[in-house]
């Protein structure tokens, strides 16, 4: 039995680091811009981002690929869709929940209009004070 828990908790363990760049977006937990905010992070840091929603979240995930890709920060790499089992409590149902993920990568201009972005935002600071 030992063998078999330190075998799932090393699966997890490497499965988690190859998703780095995934957030996995809720629509109850954060403001939309936090997501949008945080994916242009990653894409600094990895180059691209995976966003990944469940049920009725992915609506919030198409919209912030949208405002991204619109602001000329991202293009559109590839679209996945597919269902997930799951079960509303711990006894309860089996479900079905629909799954999307979306991955972006770093636009041509993204370098460019970030560091423009960080300027503006640096110059109305020192406005303010």
């Amino acid at each position: 039995m030992e063998g078999i828990t330190e075998a799932v908790n090393n699966l997890n363990i490497i499965d988690s680091s190859n998703k780095k760049n995934r957030i996995q977006v809720s629509n109850t937990k954060k403001p939309l811009f936090f997501y949008v905010n945080l994916a242009k992070r990653y894409m600094q840091q990895h180059n691209d981002v995976e966003l990944s929603a469940l049920g009725m979240a992915i609506a919030t995930v198409v919209t912030i690929a949208e405002i991204l890709k619109n602001n000329g920060l991202a293009v559109e790499k590839k679209i996945m869709t597919s269902t997930v089992d799951m079960r509303e409590d711990a006894g309860g149902r089996p479900i079905q929940k629909a799954k999307i993920e979306i991955l972006l990568v770093k636009s041509e201009k993204f370098d460019e209009l970030m560091a423009a972005a960080q300027e503006e935002a640096a110059l109305e600071y020192e406005e303010q004070n």
